[in-house]
């Protein structure tokens, strides 16, 4: 059967038109422009790529960013000053800190730090508990940009069986949560892992599989039924020698044989990633208009 390819990059583009067009109307009534800072810790290369792509976004939406770096070794009470200036920054509307951070920082303390009312990637326990019971709050911007996806291309969630591969916290868990609401996924859901021992049994059932385990190729023509809908969200650094940077971009799924069995399928690049920037976007306007928080 023919397959839709999902495109993340033309669906963002679009709703940075509009997030661009709402902030010149907020200017142009006297508003104060949004501005998103970012925290950079190190030279991860796929912390460097993602953050400078958010500058990019910034500029797109009409946004005025700050990019704030430290070398590796910075110690977490400098870390911890520079989380507490931007809490008490009043021109500054949203904030992230890049993660992963060195392993001599606690990233759950960090996170801990930041004021939840400019946590725009939504990793703050009050913002995460909000979600969980369906108040409004910062979604995370991996889950909320496949959320927007299945929204933007009409893919019917409701009462269809979700399986989400992999319980991390930053995509896994809330991406489960936010597909089992009523008002937004109202799926079946199950969550898959490493541990799972019928995994490749839950995802022959599945009518929506979101993989987001880490690992390249993962899922496997044999994993998918006629007619799924697979959402791939795994980006692994793959050894190239025919790539102009010495690597690809590899998705946890084997693209070109299970999409022939997909209604609809994400590519890896061009699916996810392009939305996840597009979310945190969405939430550092909602931060400025100051929507969840005052």
């Amino acid at each position: 059967m023919g397959y839709q390819l999902i495109d993340g990059k033309a669906t963002a583009t679009a709703i940075k038109q509009q997030i661009a067009e709402e902030v010149k109307g907020i200017l142009s009534k006297g508003g104060k422009q949004p501005h998103l800072a970012a925290v950079l810790v190190g030279h991860d290369g796929g912390s460097e790529t993602y953050v400078k792509n958010k500058v990019l976004a910034c500029e797109q939406c009409g946004f005025k960013s700050t990019l704030i770096r430290f070398e590796a070794d910075v110690t977490e009470e400098e870390l911890l000053a520079c989380v507490g200036q931007l809490n008490k920054d009043n021109d500054v509307d949203g904030f992230i800190v890049q993660l992963p951070l060195p392993k001599h920082i606690d990233e759950q303390k960090i996170i801990m730090a930041i004021d939840y009312r400019k946590d725009v990637d939504g990793f703050h326990p009050i913002n995460v508990g909000r979600m969980a019971i369906g108040l409004p709050c910062f979604i995370s911007a991996t889950p909320l940009g496949i959320l927007t996806l299945l929204q933007h291309y009409n893919i019917p969630t409701s009462g269809k069986k979700c399986v989400i591969l992999g319980r991390s916290n930053i995509v896994g868990k809330p991406m489960a949560q936010l597909m089992i609401q009523k008002h937004l996924g109202d799926a079946t859901v199950t969550v898959c892992h490493s541990r799972s021992k019928t995994l490749k049994e839950e995802c022959r059932e599945a009518d929506i599989i979101i993989a987001a385990i880490g690992v390249p190729n993962f899922v496997t023509e044999d994993m998918v039924k006629e007619g799924a809908v697979v959402i791939d969200v795994g980006t692994t650094r793959v050894p190239d020698a025919t790539a102009k940077n010495g690597f690809k971009l590899t998705g946890d799924v084997k693209f070109d044989e299970v999409a022939p069995h997909c209604s609809y399928i994400t590519p890896v690049p061009g699916g996810v990633g392009p939305m996840t920037i597009c979310s945190l976007m969405k939430n550092t306007l909602s931060a400025g208009k100051k929507e969840f928080y005052q």
